[in-house]
């Protein structure tokens, strides 16, 4: 049973960073000092440039206009349709390219992972997957990375499928080869058991000619903990938190052996993206009850915000001013949610909280 817990409500702790009076956003990042960036997918809204930085309360295109003008005779260097963001332990700015606007089958040269450099904002990597591993039905959704794991790293990537399978995908950065691990396991898949409500409704499809269907996105947030030795995931239709040995991924163990030690910590409430502090804290939207949660190293969750602002809490991000980023983009608002009609209110929000704590890379 899905339990209430504790909470601040509208603590006054809460800020609006910045608002969006256009295409609704998702992915948020913050460099070492202080730099904004923001990502908006192709979901239906008119998307002028998929990525930007804000620079004062300017949307300015990043790394360039060029890139954001997606170019189908060159998919892989121009942006398609951009679902996540992540700053390094390096000011490297990760850019994760879905190859599929409105959650259509990827373009297979359009799906990437970019690095830019943010010194000099030049392009340094950029990683494409094997139909193996990208599938027809694969929606890349958010990432971390391990530094240690691999002569430059490992990337750890959700496959938040709406139709078939989730899964992490692990991308080696050196070789530019990946796999698909957990893959169609119940940890990493929706939970038909819950119908999530957002705003007193439930959420369910509901089309202009009133069909109703299920609402299902698989794995979606991910995190591991700051010594790399744990992997947190959770599954947008699904309330609670798994956990896995990382190590246990890099073995030749088939995904029912790997699905058998994963442990489902805490019941924690719907959460779309999640975000680790450097003191162990794991932060979570729940996006059922406009609210955002901590949980830390016992596995006990308190409710660090709850308002009436926090409309979908998306992607979390964790500055070294000691704030918490999260952007509020209304999803649950869309047409396709209710009966074609548009009930989103603009402007989308760019929130902070002071947590006092500094991101974990």
């Amino acid at each position: 049973m899905y339990m209430d817990f504790p909470s601040r409500k509208n603590t006054g702790e809460l800020e609006i960073a910045a608002k969006f009076y256009n295409a609704m956003p998702t992915g948020v990042a913050i460099s070492k000092n202080g730099r904004l960036f923001i990502n908006f997918p192709k979901w239906g809204d008119d998307v002028t440039y998929s990525v930007v930085e804000l620079v004062d309360e300017k949307e300015i295109p990043y790394p360039n206009e060029e890139m954001n003008r997606y170019d189908s005779t060159n998919p892989i260097n121009t942006f398609l349709s951009v679902q996540a963001l992540f700053i390094d332990h390096l000011d490297r700015l990760w850019v994760l390219d879905t190859g599929a606007p409105f959650f259509n089958v990827p373009n297979k040269e359009a799906a990437k992972l970019v690095s830019i450099d943010l010194k000099t904002n030049k392009i340094l990597n950029t990683y494409s997957f094997s139909e193996k591993v990208l599938l027809d039905t694969t929606y890349l959704n958010d990432m971390r990375f391990d530094w240690n794991r691999g002569d430059k790293g490992t990337a750890f990537i959700t496959d938040s499928s709406v139709s078939g399978p989730g899964a992490i995908i692990l991308l080696d950065l050196e070789s530019g080869q990946s796999r698909r691990v957990l893959d169609g396991v119940k940890s990493t898949a929706v939970d038909e058991t819950i119908l999530p409500k957002v705003e007193g409704k439930p959420l369910r499809n509901l089309d202009s000619d009133g069909n109703i269907s299920s609402f299902h996105v698989a794995v979606d947030g991910i995190e591991l903990s700051p010594d790399k030795k744990t992997l947190y995931f959770c599954s947008l239709v699904g309330r609670y938190l798994y956990s896995i040995e990382t190590d246990l991924l890099f073995s030749n163990f088939t995904d029912e052996y790997l699905e058998s030690k994963v442990e489902a910590l805490v019941e924690k409430g719907s959460s779309d993206g999640l975000i680790m502090s450097v003191n162990g804290t794991l932060y979570a939207g729940d996006y059922e009850h406009n609210s955002i949660v901590a949980i830390n190293e016992d596995g006990q969750l308190e409710t660090v915000l709850q308002n009436d602002l926090v409309l979908w809490p998306d992607s979390m991000t964790i500055g070294q001013d000691g704030y918490l980023y999260v952007t509020a983009n209304q999803v649950h608002r869309q047409p396709g949610f209710n009966g074609g009609i548009d009930k989103r209110e603009k402007p989308y929000l760019l929130l902070k909280i002071n947590i006092g704590e500094t991101p974990s890379y």
